[in-house]
């Protein structure tokens, strides 16, 4: 079976929501979506993602207080905000709060996929902080030029050291 990376996608438009799980599905993510934050911290409680996507104007929880709240359940967890508006702004304050980066809506699919590479990069630096080692080994996988093959060898790479 192919290493694949836990994905969390938050978006309370349903047709976006399901347009881009399929399209990062089709490029070997494991997806899990939600509709809003309130079912997005119910799933954080039951499995574990690698990386969140998450829209940042939604009813009820918006995507800053989703991110916050994830990032305490999840700490090497990293979060991607996806907004339509005012994207400088937005990452200056989700940034604050723990986000990795600000995407704009609608997105780029490669600029999408490189930073979600980026990101997981990212987790695994903080996660094996505490062995040289293995830190070694993600900074080298991070210099390939084939974003999903540097997934999947960074998913291994998590799944053996456990």
């Amino acid at each position: 079976m192919r290493s694949t990376i836990k994905l969390l996608i938050v978006d309370d438009e349903s047709r976006f929501l399901s347009a881009i799980a399929s399209r990062l599905r089709l490029r070997g993510f494991e997806v899990i979506t939600a509709s809003g934050g309130s079912e997005a911290l119910e799933l954080a409680d039951k499995l574990e993602f690698h990386v969140a996507l998450i829209d940042l104007k939604m009813p009820g929880l918006d995507g800053g207080q989703v991110l916050a709240a994830l990032k305490q359940k999840h700490p090497y967890l990293e979060a991607i905000i996806l907004t339509g508006h005012g994207v400088l702004e937005s990452a200056v304050e989700m940034s604050k709060v723990g986000a990795f980066a600000c995407l704009p809506k609608p997105y780029e699919l490669d600029k999408l996929i490189l930073t979600l590479k980026q990101a997981y990069v990212i987790r695994l630096k903080n996660k094996f902080a505490h062995r040289p080692d293995l830190a070694d080994r993600v900074d080298a996988l991070g210099c390939d030029d084939d974003p999903l093959a540097v997934l999947a060898a960074l998913r291994e790479l998590e799944e053996s050291s456990g």
